[in-house]
Formats: C-alpha cells, sequence, structure tokens
C-alpha cells in the first residue's frame, strides 16, 4: 500500500518585502509547519526568507527552488535547496510543487507563479498580492486577511479539484 505524500504548501512573494510582508510571511511559514506540510518556495531572501524562518521556527520542513545552479544561494532556513540554472523559468516549477500556493506582496516574479499555479488548477490564495480579473482565470483566486485564514483557505482547498489542467495529471 502506497503512503499519503506529505502536503506540500507553496510560499511566493517577492525577494524584497516590507516589514508587514515579512512578518506575514513568517507567520504563514510557522502555521503551515504546525500543521504538519512542508513549505516549498523560491529559496531566495524577502518573502521566502521570511517563511522558511518562520516554518524552521516551527520545527518544520523546507524547500527552496532556486533560481541559479549553486545551493549555497539558498537563505539559510532552506532544508533541501533544488538548483536549476533556469532564471525565472523556475517559476513554473516553484508554483506546480505545491498542493495550495499562498501570494505573500510580490511583483511580476509573484505574478507569473499566481499564473501558472492557477492554469494547473492549484488553489491560490492571496496575501495582500495580486488582486486579478476572476472572470478572465481558470480557477478563482481567494483573498485572507492574515496569515492564519490564508493557512485555513490552502489546507480547506486541498480537497478541491487540482491538475486538471495543460494535461498535468493529478
Amino acid at each position: 500500500m502506497a503512503e499519503k505524500r506529505k502536503t506540500m504548501i507553496t510560499v511566493i512573494g517577492g525577494s524584497s518585502a516590507s516589514k508587514r510582508e515579512t512578518a506575514l510571511a513568517e507567520e504563514v511559514g510557522r502555521e503551515i509547519a504546525r500543521r504538519g506540510a512542508t513549505l516549498v518556495c523560491g529559496g531566495l531572501g524577502g518573502i521566502m526568507e521570511a517563511a522558511c524562518r518562520g516554518a524552521k521556527s516551527a520545527g518544520g520542513m523546507t524547500v527552496g527552488i532556486l533560481p541559479g545552479t549553486d545551493r549555497n544561494d539558498a537563505n539559510d532556513y532552506v532544508d533541501i535547496p533544488i538548483v536549476t540554472g533556469m532564471g525565472y523559468a523556475r517559476n513554473v516549477i516553484v508554483a506546480y510543487s505545491g498542493d495550495a500556493v499562498i501570494a505573500i506582496g510580490g511583483m511580476h516574479g509573484t505574478l507569473s507563479e499566481m499564473a501558472f499555479a492557477s492554469i494547473k488548477g492549484t488553489p491560490v490564495i492571496s496575501l495582500g498580492s495580486w488582486e486579478l480579473d476572476e472572470k478572465r482565470l481558470p480557477e478563482p483566486i481567494v483573498y485572507a486577511k492574515d496569515a492564519a485564514e490564508a493557512v485555513e483557505k490552502a489546507f480547506s482547498l486541498l480537497g478541491g479539484k487540482r491538475g486538471h489542467k495543460m494535461g498535468v495529471e493529478k
């Protein structure tokens, strides 16, 4: 009998972030770890580092999917650095690796990851990130007001339809 895989939640956001966004990311990371999920991110600074720091403070596991070829580029809180040598193209991997995606702040890279996750059918929760025209999206973006609500919504949406777009299997 195959074991159920551990839940993975992707946290996305900018490598530069405000103090408020950093605090939100750290709390999101803690909440993800408290629920026993693995945190996935782009592995660098800003939102990514804060989320990993929060997860590690609660005993969680973190994965960083890096744009470059040196795993030492990962922030200090990444347990498993994955080098891609793909630059921004690694955003597809970041977006596709989680069972749900939580976006905090961010710029164009975050927007692209939200789009890739939506295309795949992965639940996307926005916590102070991009607000998009829901009528034009294959999957709606869910909005949250704080870290606890964002993580709660991510977990509650995990039973929903995922992996149905672009020929991607569950």
